[in-house]
């Protein structure tokens, strides 16, 4: 069953504050946003400012007057960043259709503050910057071909006793990815990295700017891009809110599963192969043997397929979609196959390698727009997706070379 007194009173619960949050966004069909920039303390305009749109390719600075023009923005709803130097970082969302937004933006000047200092040596940031790369660009073909400018902005240190790898920036963390043609420029908020549960959680602002380039050079890059877009989460989103996931190549299930009781909780598994590995071979045996068990049992897909109808939801906020589901979301990409072999990734005996991906909610509902962006309440994904990081990340306006996202 794909529905209960309760998981329907949850989502109930949670549409009505999606209502809420709605208010505050403009419904009108907008494409050009205007606006102008200047200081809440003393109300001077405030000149090179950087303004953008995150997760997208349009941004500029304000002028020596305050004010910034962005065109032909692309319909759906963004986040509006200005950041400078000396003010804290503004943020409004704007939900954009085919007509003009004028905004008038008063930023906060920053209370500057001692941050705390970590004094690590140089191998040391040399080994964390290593895996931060691994964990933040990826290991595809794409991040061979991303380089970053600017590393030394990044704070970063490791946790020992958690097994995790931090890290921020206080200015904008620069990536030539010559992969996909795209210079990024991302603020990194925070970031972590969890050896031991093997998540990986960020949070910040990114601007996509063109790389210069011959006609072959964009051509063979438009052709990376596409690669990177078709069966990716961004796809699939759009193709779900279109009712167009069979003629994309998409097929969804109802998926459960339980953890296995009889696999002790990573972080255990970890602390004794720590503990164990070299001083007692036979310990160390038995708890490789407890690592390589299987996460999950009892995993069942539920046939035959889900239609868009099934999982969609449509909120009263122009733009906005949300994704439901009780289980697991069994996502199948049946346009290209795997090539990693994922541990944990529950396949039927009888589905070819498709590329495959599973969403497990961290709230009871997904929020999207027509970019096929995520908006709020951001899910966990397994498999497939979960090697997409900045080596394959396109901006949100981004649209495939047949059009296909329009």
């Amino acid at each position: 069953m794909l529905s209960s007194p309760l998981y329907r009173l949850a989502v109930c619960r949670w549409f009505v504050l999606l209502v809420c949050i709605g208010w505050g966004f403009s419904a009108d069909a907008q494409s050009v946003i205007n606006g102008k920039v200047v200081s809440s303390a003393s109300n001077e305009v405030v000149p090179k400012a950087s303004v953008f749109l995150n997760n997208a390719t349009f941004g500029t600075a304000t002028n020596d007057d305050g004010t910034f023009t962005l065109r032909g923005v692309k319909p759906g709803q963004y986040d509006l960043i200005v950041s400078t130097l000396g003010y804290e970082e503004y943020t409004q969302k704007i939900q954009v259709g085919q007509g003009p937004i004028t905004v008038n933006i008063a930023l906060t000047p920053k209370v500057m503050m001692m941050r705390e200092v970590v004094i690590t040596s140089n191998a040391d940031w040399k080994k964390n910057f290593e895996q931060f790369k691994k964990d933040f660009i990826g290991v595809t073909d794409n991040a061979k071909y991303c380089k970053v400018e600017n590393p030394r902005v990044l704070s970063l240190s490791f946790i020992r006793k958690t097994q995790t790898l931090e890290a921020s920036s206080d200015e904008f963390l620069v990536v030539n990815n010559d992969a996909l043609g795209y210079k990024v420029k991302f603020l990194l908020r925070d970031f972590s990295s969890n050896n031991i549960t093997r998540t990986i959680n960020y949070s910040g602002r990114v601007l996509f700017e063109e790389l210069p380039g011959t006609a072959a050079q964009k051509q063979k890059w438009k052709t990376r891009r596409d690669e990177a877009y078709y069966g990716s989460a961004q796809h699939f989103y759009r193709s779900l809110y279109k009712n167009r996931l069979s003629q994309e190549g998409f097929v969804i299930y109802d998926f459960s599963r339980t953890l296995d009781p009889n696999r002790p909780p990573e972080a255990l598994i970890q602390k004794k192969l720590k503990a164990f590995r070299m001083v007692n071979r036979d310990s160390t045996i038995y708890w490789l043997g407890k690592e390589d068990m299987p996460k999950w049992y009892q995993e069942h897909l539920t046939k035959p397929p889900l239609t868009a109808y099934a999982v969609l939801r449509k909120p009263p906020q122009e733009g906005l979609f949300v994704l439901t589901f009780p289980n697991y979301l069994y996502v199948v990409y049946t346009k290209k196959h795997e090539t990693e072999d994922f541990k944990d990734l529950y396949r039927p005996l009888d589905m070819e390698n498709f590329e495959t991906s599973v969403i497990t909610l961290l709230a009871p509902i997904v929020v999207f727009d027509m970019n096929g962006t995520v908006v709020a309440d951001s899910p966990l994904y397994e498999g497939t997706w979960s090697k997409a990081k900045l080596a394959n990340l396109l901006p949100v306006d981004y649209e495939p070379s047949d059009g296909a996202g329009n």
